[in-house]
């Protein structure tokens, strides 16, 4: 069932939009350091039981992506652990798993090209200098 009305605004939304009112919120420090305790997550580390190619999975794409971290764990031992079926058996990888591979890909960001370095020899071209 539905409910009447907008929905209520984000304390961080509303610190960045100078909405906040000290007698609807509470005061700014409490907002602030709520903001901050609840936008911190942990660093996205490897699990010890990735194994063979889900590990070299892990160690390819999800190392090197400097953005994840601890929120995306299941997202990305997901992937690895798809991405290692695939690697077993290519031929008997059904197109439904390869859509999930794909969505995991999507949400962790590895499909994103403003995630990605540029290499020397794209930055060293004098015809757009």
């Amino acid at each position: 069932m539905a409910t009447r009305g907008a929905k209520p605004k984000p304390s961080q939304l509303r610190l960045v939009d100078g909405t906040h009112r000290a007698t609807r919120h509470g005061s700014v420090d409490d907002a602030k350091a709520a903001v901050t305790q609840a936008g911190r997550f942990n660093d996205l580390k490897r699990p010890a039981t990735l194994k063979g190619e889900a590990r070299k999975a892990w160690d390819r794409y999800i190392a090197p992506a400097g953005w994840l971290d601890g929120s995306r764990e299941p997202a990305a031992i997901a992937f690895c652990e798809l991405w290692a079926e695939f690697r077993f058996n290519p031929t008997g990888f059904p197109a439904s798993k390869h859509g999930q591979m794909r969505a995991y890909m999507s949400e962790l960001g590895l499909t994103d090209e403003r995630n990605r370095t540029a290499d020397a020899e794209d930055e060293d071209d004098d015809e757009f200098a």
